[in-house]
């Protein structure tokens, strides 16, 4: 099985396309989206339309805090956060079919020695950051300690990274290079960030997406150039924040 993981695509619909032609490109056999499919971008419905199809022939579909929110967003009363900016928005641009698809995604997927979560394993609905390897650590000893696997994957912070059990008794940070596989032990525990599909924060503002060769335990962490730009002004004309757009061209 060579496995596509992609995460955070929050409604951008040309890194969506990218990621998805760059893995099929890369022989990928089965696709896991890992939540936060929506919010931010200017096409929550047409990135949901291609994922509920993708879900129909066998995709992984897991559920995000930003789907959540889209369900049912802040109250107008409510502290404004650069999430429930757009939250509203996003919310009155799904279908009924498309909402009813978010409301039904799990936060969980274990398959084998494997489990796929948006944030940390540990209590998924708190929506924790997988951002350290404390953090990594903590979320690697609630999946083992359930049963749900001692290989994880997460999404929700934007970033890619491995974090893998050596000699010591904490995990050990490991920053892949985007293109270059890395090999890694079925018999060692580890916990890898995915990155975003769909929002990258860290100064690149190429797509990410992460490989995964179980045949050949492997791990490729892939960065995948797409037209920002061109997301960036979908987004200025349906009106979303600003910022939205400029975090797009920047990268960040």
């Amino acid at each position: 099985m060579r496995l596509a993981l992609i995460s955070d695509i929050h409604a951008n619909r040309q890194a969506l396309d990218a990621c998805l032609a760059h893995a099929r490109q890369q022989g990928a056999t089965q696709y896991a989206f890992l939540g936060d499919l929506v919010g931010y971008g200017a096409d929550p419905a047409a990135v949901l339309d291609q994922i509920m199809v993708l879900a129909a022939q066998g995709a992984w579909v897991l559920k995000g805090n930003h789907d959540e929110m889209a369900l049912t967003p802040p109250a107008p009363a409510a502290e404004v956060t650069l999430g429930s900016q757009g939250a509203q928005w996003t919310h009155e641009q799904l279908a009924p079919a498309h909402r009813d698809f978010l409301s039904d995604l799990p936060l969980t997927w274990p398959h084998e020695d494997m489990l796929l979560v948006h944030a940390s394993a540990d209590r998924p609905e708190a929506w924790r950051y997988v951002d350290g390897e404390r953090a990594a650590g903590h979320c690697l000893d609630v999946a083992m300690a359930s049963q749900q696997g001692a290989h994880v994957f997460v999404g929700h912070v934007h970033h890619q990274t491995l974090y893998y059990q050596g000699a010591g008794r904490l995990l050990m940070r490991f920053e892949p290079q985007p293109g270059v596989p890395v090999p890694v032990s079925p018999h060692r525990p580890w916990v890898v960030c995915v990155g975003s599909c769909g929002q990258p924060r860290d100064g690149d503002p190429r797509a990410m997406y992460t490989l995964y060769d179980r045949g050949a335990r492997k791990l490729t962490f892939h960065r995948v150039a797409y037209n920002h730009a061109e997301a960036a002004a979908a987004i200025r004309r349906a009106g979303l924040p600003e910022f939205f757009a400029q975090r797009l061209e920047r990268g960040r």
